[in-house]
């Protein structure tokens, strides 16, 4: 079992920043990948960004070159820095971590709002 908390969120206006973090605790050892979804009201749940334990990090096309994702194995923690947000950026974002195996763990999701 993974057990994810998340931090961070809140309001911000446009193109105003935030930083999502995500701490991992339990079995660790077999988290391969750590990311973010988000789903908006009335949209369907999309994939944000992806961050393997090795490999390249993969970006939804709308956020590529203003969210970057990272991940301290070290710390058990994953981060998403999000940059130039825009009112489309609303929604809720979830973290979750991929275990060995394929199952996903997830967070308990925290509100982004970005808005004048």
């Amino acid at each position: 079992q993974v057990q994810l908390v998340e931090s961070g969120g809140g309001l911000v206006q446009p193109g105003g920043s935030l930083r999502l973090s995500c701490a991992a605790s339990g079995s660790i050892f077999r988290i391969n990948a750590m990311g973010w979804y988000r789903q908006a009201p009335g949209k369907q749940r999309e994939l944000v960004a992806h961050i393997p334990r090795i490999g390249s990090t993969t970006y939804v096309d709308s956020v590529k070159g203003r969210f970057t994702i990272s991940m301290d194995i070290a710390k058990n923690t994953a981060a998403l820095q999000m940059n130039s947000l825009r009112p489309e950026d609303t929604a809720v974002y979830y973290c979750y971590a991929r275990v060995a195996g394929g199952s996903d763990y997830w967070g308990q999701g925290t509100q982004v709002t970005v808005s004048s």
